[in-house]
């Protein structure tokens, strides 16, 4: 059964998880053999989470929810460019019923410094990942300033203008209001989510 909850109060749900992770007073809720037991039956998770396949990034953790409570993809770089990827999200939010979508980049984002660096890669498939994070690279060109840095927004940026667009199911869901997509930026230093797109 899809959560009733809003996308706003999806929002807050997280911004506030988040305040308790960096305070050091976390509620580590839904983490009980109850919680294991009532998800086996179904899922429906207020919230998705498009982040980084950075080990030091963990959504559940940094954002302080439990079993259930969000629809995490974690992909290098946080791309939304490939099928599967967009596959889902489609999943999440059309079938699942998630009424939030997050873009979650962060601080100090190897496969940003890899990019940035540039250069061919050993793999194809490495090669791959760099140019669906070129895009990002290009908008800050001759910006002034720390470039990884840069570019780490630019790319959520980049990646919650293309989700808005992505068609049939994500646009059409935005278009109706059943979807609100955000961006949002992790520091590892402080261990803040800062909301930027």
């Amino acid at each position: 059964m899809p959560t009733t909850m809003s996308a706003d109060a999806a929002l807050e749900a997280l911004m506030e998880g988040n305040k308790r992770f960096v305070s050091g007073a976390m509620n580590h809720p839904h983490q009980s053999v109850k919680r294991r037991l009532e998800v086996a039956q179904g899922q429906d998770p207020f919230a998705i989470i498009l982040c980084c396949a950075d080990s030091r990034i963990g959504p559940e953790v940094i954002f302080d929810q439990g079993l259930g409570d969000i629809f995490v993809i974690r992909v290098a770089g946080n791309v939304a460019a490939d099928p599967t990827i967009i596959a889902g999200i489609e999943f999440a939010s059309a079938v699942v019923g998630a009424p939030l979508l997050v873009v979650l980049g962060h601080q100090y984002c190897g496969a940003i410094q890899v990019a940035v660096a540039g250069g061919e890669q050993p793999s194809t498939h490495l090669n791959q990942l760099m140019t669906a994070l070129e895009p990002a690279i290009t908008r800050i060109k001759d910006q002034p300033g720390d470039t990884v840095d840069l570019a780490i927004t630019a790319n959520v940026h980049h990646t919650v203008e293309l989700l808005h667009s992505c068609q049939p199911i994500i646009a059409d869901l935005v278009q109706k209001g059943a979807l609100k997509i955000v961006g949002g930026r992790y520091s590892l230093d402080t261990g803040e989510v800062e909301l930027i797109a």
